[in-house]
Formats: C-alpha cells, sequence, structure tokens
C-alpha cells in the first residue's frame, strides 16, 4: 500500500477514519433529532385530524367564508341603516328649553310656560303659554337657524338661550 493515495497526502489512514466515524455519529444524531420532531408534529397532526377527514375541513372552511359573507352584508345594512339615522336625527327636536313664570302677578304659581324646541339647525319654535283667569291662551313663534322674525318676551328669549345652550336650564321651580 506504499502506492496509495491515502499515503500520498501524509496523513495517516487512522485520523481519516476517525474522522468519519465522528462524521458518522454527527449525522446519526441528526436523523434521531429529526426523527424525534417529525414523530411529535405527527402526534400534533393527528390530534387536530382526529374524527375529521378532508372533506368535513373543506365543509368548515366553505361555512366560515359564508358566515363572513353574511357578516359583510350585515355590516354594510347596519352602515346604511345607522346613516339613516343620523339623517332622521338632524331633522328631529333635540335641544329644549323651559321657562315657567306668572304671567298674571295676582294669579299665584308658575301656571304659565314656554317651550323652546329646535333641530340640529336650531330651527323649530317657541311655545309660549300664558294662564289667566279667563283661560288659557297659546302663542307659537318660529325659530329660523337660532333667530325669529317676532319680538320675544324676557320667558322666550329665555327658553331660546336655554335651547341654544347659552344658559343652563335651571329647573321647573324658577
Amino acid at each position: 500500500m506504499e502506492g496509495s493515495i491515502i499515503n500520498s497526502w501524509g496523513i495517516d489512514p487512522g485520523y481519516i477514519i476517525l474522522g468519519m466515524v465522528i462524521i458518522i455519529l454527527i449525522l446519526f444524531i441528526t436523523v434521531i433529532v429529526s426523527l424525534i420532531k417529525m414523530s411529535q408534529l405527527y402526534r400534533r397532526y393527528d390530534i387536530f385530524m382526529r374524527g375529521k377527514d378532508a372533506e368535513t375541513l373543506e365543509d368548515l372552511l366553505i361555512n366560515q367564508i359564508e358566515d363572513i359573507n353574511l357578516l359583510k352584508i350585515e355590516d354594510k345594512t347596519n352602515k346604511e341603516n345607522i346613516r339613516s339615522i343620523n339623517r332622521n336625527l338632524r331633522a328631529s327636536f333635540q335641544k329644549l328649553g323651559l321657562v315657567r313664570y306668572n304671567a298674571f302677578n295676582g294669579m299665584g304659581g308658575n301656571l304659565s310656560f314656554v317651550i323652546a324646541l329646535l333641530d340640529y339647525t336650531n330651527s323649530g319654535f317657541i311655545l309660549n303659554s300664558v294662564h289667566s283667569r279667563e283661560g288659557c291662551y297659546m302663542y307659537l313663534k318660529r325659530v329660523d337657524m337660532g333667530q325669529t322674525e317676532i319680538l320675544l318676551g324676557s320667558e322666550e328669549r329665555e327658553a331660546l338661550e336655554q335651547a341654544l345652550g347659552y344658559v343652563e336650564y335651571s329647573g321647573p321651580d324658577q
């Protein structure tokens, strides 16, 4: 074996064999670790798939997609309903001013009152109810963007200012 290639390298063949054994051991350990990890993965997959087949999973996915589509339709409907409610809310009366007062000093009690009802644009009306011994008289004055064409009395002005938020409501017994 004097003319062999290994001898021409100048390395003892025992070292080469020892190096190959170490590489084989490392590869063997790597294969064992890979098999263990694959076994764990297979167990997890088996638990996931237990009692289910591919058709069942496909049905489950199809049902989920149908549910998502239904939710999208409901979401669109809800958004349209919210827009409609917001439009209606702007047109409804949402600001209130109330003033109770004694129209005639000899009557006793604050039986007369003024109510101002306004919408989002500060338009609406002022209702003045004057109570006297002869009866009850009601007057209605139109409000457009917080202004009236008719001169307001002090109680009517106070009710309008309450509705506009300039003055706070002080309760029923003023």
